[in-house]
């Protein structure tokens, strides 16, 4: 089987060591991957290095049209990279078709913000002098990526990092390179110059570190766990690099006595279950006030019961395998841990077909409380838990209760009580009457606590990490 490269300096670079890409859903080889080293990090970071100078200065118009023709290939080839995205990643061909539409809105997006880089002109308080505030890129950046969106979340990275003239060395994830290999096919045939953007494949622990290290790095921009983010903060530190932290979530999602229960359970679940639970905005924590607790759970269990647990690609598959081995021996650690804490466990049994795959079906735990460790570090799978609330206050103290602060909803039909709880919820995004999962591409995307540090990601505030801004007198005359 060949082996697909990495991408360097402009070249496609092989490798004598490879990753080997499975299918979750059926433990199938997908293709082998080329697995950088720290010596091939700092051949990349010196050819990023030395093509900043004429892509940093370049018009913009040279990065809008780079990324508006990938993003036309994405939405063009969104069938085929799909197929490729689910069969690696597990979740539903549906959902991998979704998120490669949405990558490439994102790259049409930033293509636009190429030509919008901002600044402003004024007086200053000096007579005879103006004052010119400019946008100029951070430099040369690493971009460090998860393998839950194998291609959404490389895109809302590279696409603003390349648009304000910053060039890339990007690390996927071990578990998902061929995603992230397509994406820097499609960058190179859109006529990315050479240095400009970077792939290595390989492991964190030698190439994310080799990158975050680097004293010629001048940002890192990290989506993945809180105690990763947590080592990399500190590196950055050390070398004078900015950073940019998206470390997950345990969010709440709160449910009142007034909210339409049918709506409700069809947010949970979705927020919950879809994606196999692997989203770090998902709902892993359903706070159901007293007066409608048993009748939710009556609904939940029932719809539980008519989600289909299936191969990724197949059509009537509403959740497709875990990703990874690995993170199914963690899921399956956390629904015992629940028990010994006294939790009541619904579903979590893993199917027949599990002997070819991944499998687990969802599971909810009742009679839990918000002191227990499932509802307080991120699982990171099909598991949620129902906690009970006296009233509307107790449940958005509850809510808050968490040292994480990604996404948090409500389902009731009160305007006050929605408007109070968007003020009042310490969460970085908040969504009434919708999933806690499922955001724009053009709005910001964070946290707040230990969920996100530095500024947001996606939209026009992604300009925020990729710039630096400088301020220019002169005098007038």
């Amino acid at each position: 089987m060949d082996t697909f490269p990495n991408y360097i300096d402009g070249a496609w670079v092989d490798s004598p060591d490879a990753i080997v890409n499975l299918d979750p859903s059926n433990l199938e080889v997908l293709g082998r991957y080329a697995r950088a080293d720290a010596s091939a990090v700092g051949v990349a970071i010196a050819a990023a290095r030395a093509a900043f100078p004429a892509w940093s200065t370049c018009p913009g118009e040279q990065r809008a049209n780079i990324l508006d023709a990938v993003g036309s290939r994405l939405l063009e080839q969104q069938q085929e990279l799909g197929r490729l995205l689910s069969s690696e990643e597990g979740k539903t061909l549906k959902e991998g078709i979704g998120e490669v539409v949405r990558a490439g809105r994102i790259f049409k997006f930033f293509a636009g913000e190429a030509l919008r880089p901002g600044g402003e002109l004024l007086d200053s308080v000096r007579p005879g002098v103006r004052v010119e505030i400019t946008r100029e890129p951070a430099g040369v950046v690493g971009l460090l990526t998860p393998w839950n969106f194998p291609i959404a979340i490389p895109a809302w990275k590279i696409a603003p990092a390349l648009a304000f003239g910053n060039c890339v060395v990007f690390k996927p994830a071990e578990l998902v390179p061929g995603s992230a290999w397509m994406l820097a096919k499609l960058l190179h045939e859109a006529g990315i110059p050479r240095g400009v953007f970077n792939l290595l494949m390989g492991a964190g622990g030698e190439v994310g570190r080799a990158i975050v290290e680097s004293p010629d790095v001048d940002a890192v921009s990290f989506t993945g766990s809180v105690g990763v983010g947590r080592g990399i903060a500190l590196a950055a530190v050390g070398t004078g690099k900015r950073f940019q932290l998206e470390m997950g979530g345990k969010n709440p999602l709160v449910v009142l006595e007034d909210a339409d229960l049918d709506l409700a359970v069809e947010v949970a679940v979705n927020g919950a279950f879809f994606s196999t639970g692997q989203r770090c905005t998902a709902s892993s924590r359903l706070i159901v006030v007293e007066a409608v607790h048993d009748a939710f759970v009556e609904r939940i269990i029932g719809r539980m019961a008519k989600l289909v647990t299936g191969p990724a690609l197949a059509p009537d598959t509403d959740i497709g395998p875990v990703a990874s081995a690995e993170q199914l021996g963690k899921n399956l650690e956390y629904l015992e841990i629940g028990r010994a804490e006294g939790a009541e466990v619904v579903g979590g049994n893993r199917p027949p077909l599990a002997q070819r795959g991944h499998y687990m079906k969802p599971a909810l735990f009742l009679e839990s409380s918000n002191e227990m460790r499932i509802n307080r570090e991120e699982v990171f799978g099909p598991l949620a838990s129902v906690i009970r609330a006296r009233d509307y206050d107790e449940a958005l103290a509850i809510a808050n209760d968490t040292p994480m602060g990604l996404s948090a909803g409500i389902c009731t039909r009160s305007l006050a009580r929605a408007t109070h709880f968007k003020r009042h919820s310490q969460a970085g995004m908040v969504m009434v009457n919708l999933p806690t999962a499922g955001v724009d591409y053009h709005v910001p995307f964070g946290g707040r606590k230990a969920s996100s540090h530095g500024p947001r990601e996606q939209g026009s505030y992604a300009r925020d990490f990729f710039t630096t801004v400088k301020t220019a007198y002169e005098a007038a005359g």
